[in-house]
């Protein structure tokens, strides 16, 4: 299942769907426990606290002023300074606690989000945009942390307020309780009115947030390509509007929001002229004493408190609906690729590569392969040619199962790959794949991304082997030097050589070399493969590539067209056969073959692997 690219805006879920993603949001505030008994515990104090002032000034007002009782005047000016006070503290842990509990939830949900994503397979990728799923990671789990403080602290305070107002209320008057509970009805009334409209713009906004975060991401990943073609303008208008959609619906969510709150604050203000008329009525008939009217009063207006954040709350209960939804659509989503129950270890590896009858479909219906009958021995190389979108990259991705096979089996030493734990797997298939992507961080640590404890002679050996150590060695920091965001310091052809160290040094049985000298000059590819050469001795190898010097001396040469094998053999019985490879020979690999020949005339030859490049 893909994430959306772009957004409409869709019907509020049901009260069913929503209630799910609430009680999904709700556990994850079990693993803090003891955090989240402690913010109900200061809130419910809290609230507890703010209600027993109304009670002492009506007290005070009946007992203290009308009796002329100064003392009484005199206590409860201390107790309200004393209530206040508590009332003060337990705000104060309440504001704490629940601040504290969002940022874990928070730190639990950044942690669980990514690692779900790391497992996810190639196909999920495939069709996802990276600026929505890094919405989902910033905007939506940051709605979510704060939907703790500001929208589940803020309805218990709520719940808690009207509970208690009403029940206090009814014990002091009840006409006067039953008039402000004409409010209530109104006031639901209007939430609802207001979710239905806020629910689906707030899903607006947050995929609005993430297709904003795809064009700027693409747009700084791709600043050659912009520069190159003086396409900055565009990029800047496409920017803009995008941007400005995004503004816009933010600004109608606000509108409408904005909307909520005066509507009513102005019906509990109503309620609250009505209960003074009503109660002063009460009073100059002596139905009702003067301190009661004042403790109703103070009641009535205690609910404002929440009538006027009511607004404000239901813009967060609807925005974790709709972060919610978004981030568990993604969790919800199950690699395609998992190990199988009893999936083994893959040991001891020959590298014996078998392909039966294999094809794949994509999810769109499209068959790129179809029908591989491959059987590669331990230590042959196997070079791959065919045009673009003959299927090439594709049949190397069954290999480590990035993708699996919809037809026949894939082997490696009699078992087939689906048997195997991934790990393990792809522990033994050492990979270059054409796009070669580096971390933004020292030449070391991409070199020994694959092998933790890799040494330092390990890592400078496998340098050596790509040819790149002296190129290392002439760079101020070394192998500390920084590369960049996506290697972007390093020519093509000298990433190339760090993903080849990369590779070297997991020390794989098996090889999957796909174009990887597509980005070099052919004097460098020339020193690249004579140093392969040894690498590869030993190992079974797949290599794409276009370069003669690979083909010439593979084991088994399998030219692709339309995701079928249409011829097969060496490099001589190919030329002999004059079909497919014999043209591609004349038209690509001819002149290859002539320069390599004048190069090797001139005595300019690799150099034994091993030996340092200075040699």
């Amino acid at each position: 299942m893909a994430l959306a690219p772009s957004v409409a805006v869709t019907p509020i879920p049901s009260w069913r769907v929503s209630w799910r993603i609430y009680r999904r949001i709700f556990r994850l505030l079990r693993p803090h426990l003891g955090l989240t008994l402690a913010t109900l515990a200061c809130t419910v104090l809290a609230t507890g606290f703010a209600l027993i002032v109304p009670w002492l000034l009506g007290w005070v007002i009946d007992t203290g002023i009308q009796a002329g009782r100064f003392d009484y005047l005199v206590y409860a000016a201390l107790g309200v300074l004393v209530i206040s006070g508590l009332r003060g503290l337990f705000a104060y842990g309440q504001g704490y606690y629940s601040q504290a509990l969002s940022v874990k939830v928070a730190y639990d949900l950044r942690n669980t989000v990514y690692n779900h994503l790391q497992h996810l397979s190639f196909d999920f990728h495939d069709d996802s945009e990276t600026g929505q799923l890094m919405s989902r990671m910033t905007v939506d789990i940051e709605s979510l942390r704060q939907f703790i403080p500001l929208g589940i602290v803020r309805v218990v305070v709520a719940v808690l307020t009207f509970g208690a107002v009403i029940t206090i209320l009814a014990r002091l008057s009840l006409p006067l309780t039953l008039v402000t509970l004409i409010a209530l009805p109104i006031i639901a009334a209007l939430a609802l009115q207001v979710a239905r409209h806020l629910g689906p713009m707030w899903r607006a906004v947050q995929a609005e947030t993430g297709d904003l975060s795809t064009v700027m991401q693409e747009s700084l990943s791709g600043r050659r390509v912009v520069m190159s073609f003086a396409r900055e303008d565009y990029e800047i208008q496409k920017y803009q509007r995008k941007n400005r959609r995004l503004r816009d619906v933010q600004m109608d969510a606000m509108r409408t929001s904005a909307w909520n709150q005066p509507l009513m604050i102005f019906v509990l203000n109503a309620v609250t002229v009505i209960t003074l008329g009503i109660g002063g009525v009460q009073v100059i008939q002596h139905q009702l004493s003067l301190g009661t009217l004042v403790a109703v009063m103070q009641y009535v207006l205690l609910l404002g408190t929440p009538v006027r954040a009511f607004g404000f709350m239901m813009n967060w209960l609807l925005r974790a609906i709709a972060s919610g939804q978004r981030l568990f659509e993604v969790l919800d989503m199950q690699p395609s690729i998992q190990n199988t129950p009893n999936a083994r270890v893959l040991e001891h590896v020959a590298g014996h590569v078998r392909f039966e009858h294999v094809s794949f479909t994509y999810k769109n219906g499209r068959e790129v392969l179809h029908d591989i009958d491959i059987d590669a021995q331990p230590g042959q190389i196997v070079a791959i040619l065919g045009a673009t979108g003959s299927g090439k990259s594709t049949l190397l991705s069954l290999l480590p199962r990035f993708y699996d096979a919809t037809a026949g089996r894939v082997l490696i030493d009699g078992h087939d790959v689906r048997d195997i734990q991934l790990a393990s797997l792809r522990r033994n298939i050492g990979m270059v794949l054409q796009d070669v992507f580096l971390f933004n961080a020292t030449i070391r640590e991409n070199i020994a991304m694959g092998v933790s404890d890799a040494t330092e002679e390990q890592i400078v050996a496998a340098a050596k082997v790509a040819r790149l150590h002296d190129f290392i060695m002439s760079l101020p920091d070394g192998y500390d030097t920084w590369v960049g965001e996506r290697g972007v310091t390093l020519s093509g052809g000298q990433k190339q050589r760090v993903a080849i160290a990369r590779t070297l040094l997991l020390d794989p049985r098996i090889l999957v070399l796909d174009d990887s000298t597509s980005s070099v000059d052919m004097e460098t590819e020339y020193l690249i493969h004579a140093a392969l050469d040894a690498v590869m001795q030993g190992r079974t190898s797949f290599v794409v590539a276009s370069r003669l010097r690979t083909v010439k001396h593979a084991d088994q040469i399998l030219v692709l067209e339309h995701g079928r094998i249409v011829e097969r053999g060496t490099h001589q019985q190919l030329l002999a056969q004059g079909g497919v490879y014999a043209r591609l020979y004349d038209l690509q690999l001819r002149e290859q073959e002539e320069w390599e020949a004048t190069l090797e005339a001139a005595g300019d030859v690799a150099m034994p692997v091993g030996a340092s490049e200075e040699e």
